[in-house]
């Protein structure tokens, strides 16, 4: 029983001494494994860092009996993270593993996916290996594999484009007036009742009225007389200018009389003459409901000889009597037209009514006054006074959140826009809404109102790139940036491979900014231009102290870590 016990005791030794003795052969060899990372620095991409790993195992290296799981590992100061892992086993293994052969060695390709940390920028890519043999496992040392992670695409501006709805002032505004002064046939004076008609009364009190408005500008007056088309041509052409001249004349006598000085200047009163009113014969044959109308303008249509249109009309018996009675006493006439521009505030007048008075102010007049001030919360103020004045304005309400968007107000932005949304839905409103979602992080219900929205204008193209960025979609982004100058089209171009252009679109950037200088920076770290790193790295720093920690451990400037400058300046 004894000698069993020992049989028993040698033969399990002797197990796990051959089981761990084949596993430290792997163990030892390890270094003979060769990795490809692809790609060699870990980059962040739609927040995720995902990697592919090529391996390769040598010749007479995998052990036949042995299972192989090995797991990619990002450590960092804070901790780790593990990719998923892959398992490879030997060929006389029975499982479901990809097989490596002892005699010629194999090659696994992995790909793998993990969810970005600001904690992965100073990070070190490992893998970890266990071997199993016989039910035994035995770690290998964990083995470096790259550096990383690049996070340049989080320098993305999160900066939505509101569209604002415009105003619809107008500080000249044209205005006119006439009325017809209607004459017997063959005649060419003006008759008394004329003068006493409504609309000869109206014309002679907007005269008046614009001639005493300080802010009404007398342009001209326009007198237009006619002859009807039925008689003689000659007597007809005559006949319109005498009227002309009896129209232009009473009116000048009148404006002497109302003294309006204006009359008095060269061109004020224009005057012509028209011998047979073809045109006006036309429009009110149109609307007439005179038997044979059609018949009528057919004729018109066919022939232009005034001669010939006249005697074929009046061939049509039946109707010619009407248009005789009810049509052409009309066009024997003197049109006068009276233009006027009514002279609105000027800018300097209506910051001033802001300032003194706000209340006075119309609706376009108000909308129009916010966009002569810089400052946002002087806008935001007169916006809110248009919405208090004007409560069914759908504009003024779309403005304040707007205002709201730019002064990074985003619950007060979005209260504006839903109301604004029930007063008008539309789509200038879904784009804002999307705007304050996208600001709010909520990017799948940014890109559904933005793809939806994309009648409110060009800025929804640039909103849509802001969320291919976060995405990772840097060619639909840039599709969508086009060639504007704005930091995230810079940016785009960078991540794009596009360097020099990258440079050349920050150097058109208006808007200043430490996200500006820093980008510039590592674009400039790219192309070894030392000077403009460092130039770059302080004009940020001074504008926003916190980048400084992040090129501490920026991958980007790896080949600065040990640089005196930079150590300086990251401090």
């Amino acid at each position: 029983m004894k000698k069993l016990t020992y049989l028993a005791l040698f033969t399990f030794a002797a197990f796990a001494f051959s089981s761990c003795g084949g596993l430290n052969k792997m163990k030892e060899k390890a270094a003979d494994v060769s990795y490809k990372v692809t790609p060699e620095i870990l980059e962040e991409h739609g927040d995720q860092v995902a990697i592919k790993i090529d391996v390769k195992y040598p010749a007479k290296y995998f052990n036949k009996k042995a299972i192989l799981t090995a797991t990619p590992v990002l450590k960092y100061d804070k901790g780790e993270t593990l990719f998923a892992a892959k398992t490879v086993q030997g060929e006389s293994v029975e499982a479901n593993n990809q097989k490596i052969t002892y005699t010629t060695g194999g090659t696994v390709s992995y790909a793998g996916t993990v969810a970005f940390t600001e904690d992965m920028m100073k990070s070190e890519l490992y893998v970890r290996v266990e071997a199993e043999l016989k039910g035994k496992k035995l770690p290998f040392d964990d083995y470096k594999l790259a550096d990383g992670v690049v996070a340049t695409p989080k320098l993305v501006m999160i900066d939505p484009k509101p569209v604002m709805v415009g105003d619809k002032f107008q500080r000249i505004i044209p205005e006119s007036m006439m009325a017809d002064i209607l004459y017997v046939i063959n005649r060419a004076d003006i008759r008394a009742s004329e003068l006493k008609k409504a609309e000869w009364i109206k014309v002679m009190e907007f005269i008046n009225q614009a001639n005493a408005d300080a802010r009404t500008e007398l342009k001209n007056l326009e007198v237009s007389s006619y002859a009807s088309p039925d008689g003689a041509i000659d007597l007809n052409e005559k006949l319109a200018q005498k009227r002309e001249g009896s129209a232009s004349g009473y009116i000048a006598k009148e404006l002497k009389k109302s003294k309006v000085e204006k009359a008095a200047e060269e061109g004020f009163i224009t005057k012509k003459y028209t011998a047979e009113d073809w045109d006006g014969f036309k429009k009110l044959m149109e609307t007439s409901s005179i038997q044979d109308k059609e018949l009528i303008l057919r004729v018109l249509s066919m022939y232009s000889d005034p001669v010939v249109r006249e005697k074929e009309i009046k061939n049509i018996a039946a109707a010619y009597k009407d248009i005789a009675d009810d049509v052409l006493p009309q066009l024997r006439r003197s049109k006068l037209t009276v233009n006027t521009d009514k002279v609105g505030y000027s800018d300097d007048e209506l910051k001033g009514l802001w300032a003194s008075n706000p209340d006075v102010l119309k609706l376009e007049e108000i909308l129009y006054t916010a966009t002569l001030f810089a400052d946002l919360n002087t806008k935001l103020a007169i916006y809110t006074k248009a919405a208090a004045n004007y409560p069914t304005c759908f504009r003024a309400v779309n403005n304040i959140g707007y205002v709201n968007v730019l002064l990074g107000n985003t619950d007060a932005a979005q209260a504006s826009f839903e109301k604004a949304k029930e007063m008008q839905s539309n789509d200038v409103v879904n784009n804002n809404l999307a705007c304050v979602a996208l600001m709010k992080g909520d990017v799948a219900k940014a890109q559904e109102l933005f793809t939806a929205s994309m009648g409110a204008g060009a800025v929804v193209n640039y909103n849509l790139g802001i969320i291919k960025v976060i995405q990772g979609d840097y060619d639909a982004a840039a599709n969508y940036f086009g060639n504007t100058d704005e930091f995230n089209t810079a940016l785009v171009k960078y991540l794009k491979k596009d360097f020099d252009g990258a440079l050349a679109t920050l150097g058109r950037v208006e808007k200043d900014s430490a996200k500006k200088d820093y980008l510039r920076a590592v674009v400039a770290a790219k192309q070894s231009k030392d000077e403009l790193v460092f130039e770059s790295l302080r004009l940020a720093f001074a504008k926003d102290s916190k980048l400084a920690s992040r090129a501490k451990v920026d991958i980007e400037f790896a080949k600065y870590f040990e640089n005196d400058v930079f150590k300086g300046l990251v401090k």
